[in-house]
């Protein structure tokens, strides 16, 4: 599988990574051998870019691809975790969520024995990387996001960035950036910082192209490097219909009608919608790889079918002339 280079560091992610969300039981649970079978098939079909947070059920993705990964060869896999939220531990009996309410009140299946705490201090960065690297069981962090900062945009900039700075000058990390659900912020990371790539989720499919904006020209311009998550938008460009999910909610009806005229022009070449929303991205120069959220060996092998598929020019030249996709859109 293709590789490529993030900004000017030394670290490369192959063009489809996996995302780990799923294994630490993402709305359901996913049973622990289900889950290493998952990254087991993930290494069959040559990925080796492994994504995950301590916000993911409550270290449990870490806990889970450390194990599953503990016995590769080190060099030979990218991993990144991310920085923002902390961990802290609720006292012996104490009840409730990770977050403090119901136990999917953050949208993990998981028991409550930790409360998450946005903390984006340099303090906070540090804590984050130590308990990052005992849960995993390794012995580095590739790559280090800071995690959702829309709401602590002052500490992110001029707090915890800084420390992720000084943490890649030691060689603690190899890469540093910024993974959000949206393109102001991510934008502002990359004009205001020296960040080595964003992680864009959602911005940049075949629904929403707002990323072509502001945010693509900018990484395109600084020799960063983007990559992208959420590229079937939680469900509607996997499965148009109606019920379907747009950004975790229910689709509009607008979308939906949008989402089955781009299905059915993908399907006129032979290319399964799914297929087209995967490699939509990747012909962006300043795009490095798909991130994508898996929870079994079938589905991951599924991406890694999609991601081989030829996609005709054609195809794109239809949607184009059928307003489907902004002009300078592929």
């Amino acid at each position: 599988m293709r590789r490529n280079r993030l900004g000017s560091s030394a670290v490369e992610v192959t063009e489809l990574s996996f995302g780990a969300a799923a294994i630490g039981n993402l709305f359901t649970v996913v049973e622990p051998a289900r889950a290493a079978a998952a990254v087991d098939a993930a290494w069959d079909e040559g990925i080796r870019y492994f994504d995950t947070a301590p916000h993911y059920g409550l270290g449990l993705s870490e806990r889970r691809l450390g194990e599953a990964l503990r016995g590769r060869p080190r060099d030979s896999f990218t991993l990144s975790t991310k920085v923002g939220r902390v961990l802290d531990p609720l006292p012996a009996g104490a009840t409730g969520s990770g977050n403090g309410s119901d136990a999917l009140s953050e949208g993990f299946a998981v028991p409550a024995t930790h409360r998450r705490r946005w903390d984006f201090s340099a303090d906070g960065v540090h804590r984050s990387i130590e308990d990052s690297l005992q849960r995993l069981g390794l012995d580095r962090i590739d790559i280090a996001y800071l995690h959702d900062p829309d709401d602590h945009a002052e500490a992110a900039f001029h707090e915890a960035y800084p420390a992720l700075e000084k943490l890649r000058a030691q060689g603690v990390v190899g890469a540093i950036g910024a993974g959000m659900n949206q393109t102001a912020m991510l934008t502002r990371f990359l004009r205001d910082t020296d960040i080595d790539v964003v992680l864009c989720a959602g911005r940049y499919t075949l629904l929403d192209q707002s990323a072509l904006t502001e945010l693509l020209p900018e990484a395109a311009a600084r020799g960063r490097s983007v990559v992208v998550g959420g590229v079937f938008n939680s469900g509607l460009l996997a499965d148009p219909r109606p019920g379907a999910t747009y950004d975790y909610t229910a689709a509009p009806l607008s979308l939906l009608d949008r989402a089955l005229r781009i299905k059915a022009v993908t399907e006129g070449h032979g290319v399964p919608l799914r297929a087209a929303a995967l490699h939509y991205p990747l012909a962006h120069p300043a795009v490095s790889g798909v991130l994508v959220g898996t929870r079994s060996p079938d589905e991951v092998r599924d991406a890694a079918a999609l991601l081989r598929r030829e996609i005709p020019d054609e195809l794109w030249d239809e949607l184009r002339a059928e307003g489907l996709l902004t002009e300078n859109g592929h």
